[in-house]
């Protein structure tokens, strides 16, 4: 089967197939849109499902890193303006037809080797580098997946890595083409170059209160208000509502008699160990352990690097043999055991004894869990006289004081920065929050926010302080500040035209250097990204310097946008303009590496496979559920409606 892909990736009725990108979408992007879904399904392709779960993770995602990167929670029709939800239909859509595809060419993983591929990832390692359950399952939770869903998820990978191999694995880049690639990434060039900024032009004279004001007026966009919205805010979770709660002295005693037997402290140990690299070391180790040297003095010797575990008890440790080791021996000593790679020394540097906990040290825990189980158990009850107050339309100071719930009275900004005052939000879904106080109206109930199954938020919208333009006396400072930075800047712009055309003119680089009473130095041998010359580190291994402030990649992308002589000026990341010249271009030596090599045909491959997705998600019939997907989306209207 998989040959005959391979085959067929050759023909040109594949190419033809790889060629085929057609694009119909309208509003969302895609325009097989039905409403006979089940209310579980935002989409299907063929008989493949995109699950509510499925796109809400991948929605909140992508929301998130837009969050993240500009600082602004985008509203749901922003969100849809931008084609964030037509981003992530087409690429679950992608995938789906993929994996439909996959499952109709027999293409699966056994369940010992999704086994496998979950123990060796690295996102689910423990303290010894083994998998970790814990850890696994924490993951999940914060993704809000399921086993199950990981699982699927896992199949699905490893039937799209399949039919990339099977289609792709053998398709080659020509010769000339590495090297004409190589030759762009490896060229370099050496340049004379001086720095202008600020210090090279005249002062700006400080400017009237009329080039101010018209100033302002001209950019009165830059200095407005943002919108905020002043709410009261409450939020109920059995953490929140456990610490109104009072245990008594005697509720405490009888909880310490009552589990005391399982209020023990373990014995703890500091571990470290270091690899034996051969059979001689190991008999070093064991020579200097009988001779009464210690662990270090044997490292110092043999100047083998230790790894340091931590501070653990013997459950935490993994590692029958390591556990044994470390839990037989006394404080500072040392033994030799065997490993996976070879044997190693153990040391056990410190021991922290175990035992029975006293009261005293165990008042606050015991206290705080009596506190939690008994907001748990109230949790409900709680939670709906709540609604009832809320529906009943009284004020959230009121609700607040009778549960002894704190009160939260914040102005908040449509970036939701403002809700890190409040313990948990942050952690859960601060967009969620902001959307609906961006959605509340004043004198109206607003809907309960239920964040988790134990986290409830409620808000009430007190007033709305619209976005206006600030006056000259609230900004004067940054204003003053403004005008002088662009006055400066024009200065700059004028001094560097003025330099760039007497370059051109036939000036030479050190001539108009000197013209500021600077001297021209000399670069580098820089790339195309800014970085310079291989530097030996001394292990057989080299690496290239990285790119400076001055000559950054901004610069050198102006360096090599013309030939031998070329001349310019760029603007690099510290906001100072470079005045360069070449003065020598060395292509690059050698044939293409082997490193080089396998990335330019990796990412061919990954390129076509690319192509052969899309080819496959269009030629498959999508049909999306309006309704659901807009209730995902808190639209009013279906998309396109």
């Amino acid at each position: 089967m998989l040959d005959g892909l391979r085959a067929f990736s050759k023909t040109w009725v594949a190419k033809i197939l790889l060629g085929v990108l057609v694009v119909s979408f309208a509003a969302f992007g895609i325009n097989n849109v039905i409403t006979d879904l089940g209310s579980s399904t935002v989409a299907r392709v063929g008989d493949e499902e995109i699950s509510v779960s499925e796109f809400q993770r991948s929605y909140n995602a992508q929301v998130n890193a837009f969050a993240q990167q500009y600082g602004q929670v985008p509203t749901a029709q922003e969100a849809l303006a931008m084609g964030i939800p037509s981003d992530v239909l087409n690429g679950l859509a992608g995938s789906a037809a993929i994996n439909l595809l996959g499952e109709r060419m027999g293409l699966g993983v056994s369940e010992a080797k999704l086994g496998e591929m979950l123990r060796e990832d690295p996102n689910f390692s423990g303290i010894l580098g083994g998998f970790d359950r814990e850890s696994f399952l924490r993951s999940l939770s914060q993704g809000g997946m399921t086993e199950a869903e990981y699982f699927e998820d896992q199949t699905k990978l490893a039937r799209r890595i399949q039919l990339a191999q099977a289609l792709f694995a053998d398709a080659a880049v020509p010769q000339a083409a590495k090297q004409l690639i190589n030759r762009y990434a490896t060229d370099t060039r050496t340049i004379d170059y001086f720095v202008l900024n600020a210090t090279s032009v005249a002062t700006v004279p400080d400017p009237t209160e009329d080039e101010l004001k018209a100033y302002l007026a001209e950019r009165q966009a830059d200095f407005r208000t943002v919108e905020t919205r002043t709410v009261d805010l409450i939020t109920l979770t059995p953490e929140a509502l456990a610490a109104t709660k009072t245990i008594t002295e005697a509720e405490v005693a009888a909880e310490y008699e009552a589990s005391k037997e399982q209020l023990v402290i373990l014995e703890r140990r500091h571990v470290r160990q270091v690899a034996l690299p051969s059979e001689g070391t190991a008999k070093w180790f064991e020579i200097g352990k009988a001779g009464g040297k210690t662990f270090d003095q044997m490292v110092v010797e043999a100047q083998l690097p230790v790894t340091d575990l931590g501070t653990l008890s013997q459950a935490e440790i993994t590692d029958a043999a390591l556990a044994a080791a470390a839990f037989g021996m006394v404080s500072g000593d040392f033994a030799i055991i065997d490993g996976a790679a070879g044997k190693r020394a153990v040391s056990v540097a410190e021991i922290e004894p175990g035992g029975q906990i006293a009261l005293e040290a165990a008042r606050e825990d015991i206290r705080q869990r009596l506190a939690l189980a008994a907001a748990r158990n109230e949790y409900v009850d709680i939670l709906d006289q709540i609604e009832e107050l809320r529906a009943a339309f009284q004020p959230m100071a009121t609700i607040a004081a009778r549960y002894g719930l704190t009160l939260y009275t914040l102005a908040v900004s449509a970036t939701g920065a403002e809700l890190a005052q409040v313990p948990g939000i942050a952690e859960a879904d601060p967009a969620r929050v902001t959307e609906a106080i961006f959605r509340a109206e004043q004198g109206k109930l607003t809907p309960t926010i239920g964040l988790t199954a134990n986290h409830n938020v409620w808000i009430e919208l007190n007033s709305i302080e619209p976005a206006r333009d600030q006056t000259l006396e609230e900004v004067r400072d940054a204003v003053l500040a403004a005008w002088t930075a662009e006055k400066t800047n024009d200065a700059i712009v004028a001094e560097v035209e003025r330099i760039t055309q007497q370059l051109e003119a036939g000036l030479t680089i050190q001539d108009a250097a000197a013209q500021l009473g600077q001297f021209p130095e000399i670069s580098p041998a820089i790339k195309r990204d800014g970085t310079s010359e291989l530097i030996d580190l001394g292990d057989g291994t080299t690496m290239p310097l990285p790119a400076s402030n001055v000559l950054d990649a901004s610069v050198a992308n102006a360096v090599f946008a013309g030939g031998p002589g070329h001349f310019g000026a760029a603007l690099n990341g510290d906001g100072d303009y470079v005045i360069f010249k070449v003065a020598e271009i060395t292509p690059a030596q050698g044939e293409v590496s082997a490193e080089t090599s396998a990335f330019i045909e990796g990412s061919a491959r990954e390129g076509m496979f690319g192509e052969f997705v899309t080819g496959i998600r269009d030629e498959a019939v999508l049909r999306i559920n309006q309704q659901v997907l807009s209730q995902l989306l808190g639209l009013d209207q279906p998309p396109g409606n």
